[in-house]
């Protein structure tokens, strides 16, 4: 099934880290160099800002804002800024909206609420009210592992009817259930799941918003193109040799390896905020022989293969 022309955040997008200087603050200087080397060095159409990846949940409201707005200042016009907005919270989740709105967020990104585990009836009010109070095209985020509920695909189909719910980044895991929403929607899918990215292409995602694509931009890239353009073979080629790094930027929290990930090429963007803590020595060691066994740089001045 041929993926959808012209998708609505491009095709491949990282949800991009949020850099911390030595006390712990935003380092926003670090958030603009980060985003011009993932767009004009790693081949990205857009990024996720204010994403888990991006430590949200630690993260103020007044930062979440700063660093949208230095982002777009530094990248908007050459790609897609898409905000995280979600919370467990309708309420805050619009302030959230409204803040990204006027930093210059060209769309928003909405988990399904977490914890609380809303019923489906509340989820399809929770993200219709959303797309009510926003002018920004809004993507689903459905992620069950995290959020603890998963929108059903009569959810996702109701949700769909709404002009401006225009996509969903796919993390549950079922196939199934995600080929069955594409067939019957105009949903945009975008794999949440880095090794998952060519599984759901072959079924008419549009493409990736990825974790590893801090460190494989132009090859997660090709591989979104050859599967797009019907090239299966090289698709499946660069598949099996990302996998590794796809696999193992998730050994820990995926924000946790991929400041680690960016240390060891000599691009440290800080630490991360508590409740998390920094790689270990080992968790270092297994990810440089993941990017190694990737054919990617796993130090500075290291060339992929």
């Amino acid at each position: 099934m041929a993926a959808k022309a012209d998708p609505p955040f491009g095709r491949l997008l990282t949800a991009m880290v949020t850099p911390f200087r030595v006390d712990g603050s935003v380092d926003l200087d670090a958030a603009a160099a980060l985003a011009t080397y993932l767009v004009d060095e790693q081949a990205h159409d857009g990024l996720v800002i204010n994403g888990t990846g991006g430590e949200a949940p630690t993260t103020t409201d007044a930062e979440k804002a700063d660093l949208v707005r230095t982002v777009v200042d530094a990248v908007g016009d050459r790609a897609h800024v898409v905000a995280g907005v979600g919370t467990n919270d309708t309420a805050h989740t619009l302030e959230l909206a409204a803040a990204a709105e006027k930093a210059g967020a060209d769309g928003l990104l909405a988990v399904t609420p977490y914890y609380s585990r809303p019923p489906q009836a509340g989820l399809v009010e929770h993200f219709r009210t959303l797309a009510d109070a926003t002018g920004l095209p809004v993507m689903l985020y459905d992620i069950p592992h995290r959020a603890g509920t998963a929108l059903a695909s009569e959810t996702l189909l109701r949700l769909a009817e709404h002009p401006r719910v225009v996509a969903v980044k796919d993390a549950k895991s079922d196939l199934v259930a995600s080929a069955g929403v594409m067939a019957a929607s105009d949903l945009a899918y975008y794999s949440g799941d880095d090794a998952l990215t060519l599984p759901l292409l072959s079924i008419g995602a549009v493409g990736v918003i990825g974790t590893s694509t801090h460190f494989c931009g132009p090859q997660a890239r090709a591989l979104v193109e050859a599967a797009i353009t019907g090239d299966p073979a090289e698709a499946l080629r660069l598949h099996r040799r990302l996998l590794p790094i796809f696999v193992g930027i998730f050994a820990t929290q995926g924000a946790i390896l991929v400041k680690a990930g960016l240390e060891l090429q000599g691009r440290g963007v800080g630490g991360v905020r508590l409740p998390l803590v920094p790689a270990t020595a080992e968790q270092r060691e297994a990810l440089a022989g993941a990017l190694d066994a990737a054919g990617l740089p796993s130090g500075p001045g290291s060339g992929a293969a």
